[in-house]
């Protein structure tokens, strides 16, 4: 089990901060994550950086933490 957490325009639209569950690798995270929040989070997904553990580059692996970060406006 993946637990992942949306930030900015990726809560809004997944109309939560967090959810969980099973996928083996960040593409079918987001093909689950589409399927189950609809096309306005798989938009957000499509242009939206990933931490896993904290890392850009981290293997999904039971009980990691996958954090959704759509592109920040302002600087």
């Amino acid at each position: 089990m993946v637990t992942v957490r949306f930030f900015a325009a990726a809560r809004a639209a997944a109309g939560t901060t967090e959810t969980s569950l099973d996928a083996a690798s960040l593409t079918e995270l987001r093909e689950f994550l589409g399927e189950k929040y609809g096309p306005e989070l798989t938009r957000v997904l499509s242009i939206s950086s990933y931490l896993v553990d904290g890392t850009r580059d981290g293997d999904l692996r039971d009980g990691a933490v996958v954090d959704v970060l759509p592109p920040f406006a302002g600087g």
